[in-house]
């Protein structure tokens, strides 16, 4: 009979293979979309915008209900959301497939919507379900594994969005539907539930209700600012009920007696740190990977798959970084891990600002793998300060923050660099190399570098802040236990 050390460890690897599914079919589906694209925008007869907003859609739903769905987790328990998160997806993803023309993309821009509801349900709960399963000392070794499947499907994504837009593009959507299906049934069959939460808990509604209404319409007004397609008048209302909504926020949770989310958390100099370094780290690079894949099809000349292909040294970095941080921060704790790993990214961004259409692919591969090891350096071992400083019961609310600050970062990094960018290109120009690539010359080529250049240089700023808060960052610890 194996012993319960070994039961236990036996659940460790169960736990990450369930987890491992729903971050390889969310990460696939991200990277393979972006190869999609350009032919949903001539089958659906969409524009530039409705397609922006297929990913845009997704990303704000996902960002707003995280906080809320973590607190959920630690009142009624990770595995039943976390298998819902699954069975949501799995049916956003078929609708995504059966979108029509007459819809002119709109519809698949609600039903990525839906996607983006599954899609808080798995993200919030795999890092809290890992955290549970992986006893102390272990996490960051739990945490890293689980990021191969995060830099797999980012490395996967392009061939496979490629091969399946050749067959139908439907068919990038409907691959999940058989898949999401058999890691909802496998959730369902072997997940635990390992830590037992506190019963007679209330749910926080003034509280999720106005910080979803506040977030929400702050993430959407900065949206509407880099894709406009409603009056400025518009905007400026959703900006002013933002900070209602937050404010409103704010001054509830402050007295609310189970709030959604607990501030006394923020007290804890490790988890503050960690935090607020995941947001700025969001912000500086949530960007970059879009721009990056306009500069290989525009500049460098490439069509949609082989620009895919060729951001293969960012995921490749991360996947190799990625486990072995996560199992070093055990041993040594985040801060000087998270930090390198920042100083690391920073230097990959530095060289990105100087890149041109004559730029020879070797280096331009080296500063991604800079720019994609020293966020793998990063984000395992800031992950596992974050979750491992929090009392069991709080983890799931720790891990929907942790999610919801990096996901505001690169939704704000996205509304601010796009019109830095792109508003400098002609529109005819702009849709020519969307949709199929193979060069851009002239003064649109010297306003696009020059657009990216400056968008660069400032996240290679903004993530020098980020290392210097990670930084101040106390000695790692696991709840209860120094380390």
């Amino acid at each position: 009979m194996p012993s319960e050390e070994e039961n236990w460890r036996g659940y460790e690897w169960v736990a990450l293979s369930v987890t491992t599914v729903g971050a390889l079919l969310a990460s696939i589906q991200g990277s393979a979309l972006l190869i999609a694209l350009p032919d949903i925008m001539i089958e659906l007869h969409a524009g530039f915008m409705t397609v922006m907003w297929v990913m845009l859609g997704f990303m704000l739903i996902t960002t707003a209900l995280v906080p809320v769905v973590g607190r959920l987790a630690d009142m009624f328990g990770r595995k039943n959301l976390y298998n819902a998160g699954f069975a949501v997806f799995t049916l956003g993803s078929l609708l995504c497939g059966l979108s029509q023309p007459q819809f002119q993309g709109w519809d698949l821009v609600a039903y990525r919507m839906i996607q983006g509801v599954g899609g808080a349900l798995l993200f919030t709960n795999s890092a809290a379900i890992v955290t549970d399963a992986f006893r102390k000392g272990r996490v960051g070794l739990g945490l890293g594994v689980n990021t191969i499947a995060f830099s797999a499907g980012f490395l996967m994504g392009p061939v496979i969005g490629g091969i399946l837009t050749a067959i139908d593009w439907r068919w990038v959507f409907l691959i999940n539907v058989p898949l999401g299906a058999a890691g909802t049934v496998w959730g369902i069959l072997r997940l635990r539930e390992p830590v037992s939460l506190p019963t007679m808990q209330r749910f926080d509604w003034p509280g999720s209700l106005t910080f979803t209404f506040g977030l929400g319409s702050l993430l959407l007004a900065a949206s509407l600012v880099a894709f406009p397609l409603i009056d400025q008048a518009y905007v400026y209302a959703l900006f002013a009920f933002a900070l209602f909504g937050l404010a409103a926020f704010f001054i509830w949770e402050r007295q609310a007696v189970q709030p959604m989310m607990d501030f006394r958390l923020f007290q804890d100099r490790l988890f503050a740190c960690a935090s607020a370094a995941n947001a700025i780290n969001g912000l500086a690079r949530g960007a970059v990977l879009f721009v990056l894949i306009f500069f290989l099809q525009g500049p460098y000349g490439l069509d949609p798959l082989w620009a895919g292909i060729m951001m293969a040294p960012f995921g490749a970095a991360f996947m190799l970084v990625g486990p072995v941080s996560g199992y070093l921060s055990d041993k040594y704790g985040s801060r000087g891990l998270a930090t390198t790993g920042l100083l690391i990214s920073g230097l990959g961004l530095l060289g990105l600002s100087t890149v041109v259409s004559s730029t020879p692919y070797w280096l331009l591969a080296l500063y991604q793998a800079l720019m994609g090891g020293g966020s793998g350096l990063f984000a395992s071992p800031n992950t596992n300060a974050i979750m491992s400083s929090v009392p069991p019961e709080k983890r799931g609310m720790a891990a929907g923050i942790n999610s919801m600050l990096m996901n505001t970062g690169q939704m704000l990094s996205i509304a601010i660099v796009f019109p830095l960018v792109l508003s400098r290109i002609p529109e005819d120009v702009m849709f020519r190399v969307f949709l199929y690539g193979g060069g851009m010359s002239g003064a649109p080529l010297a306003a696009f570098e020059a657009g990216m250049h400056e968008a660069f240089l400032a996240s290679f700023a903004v993530t020098l802040l980020a290392a210097v808060i990670s930084g101040l960052r106390p000695g790692h610890k696991h709840f209860g236990l120094k380390l």
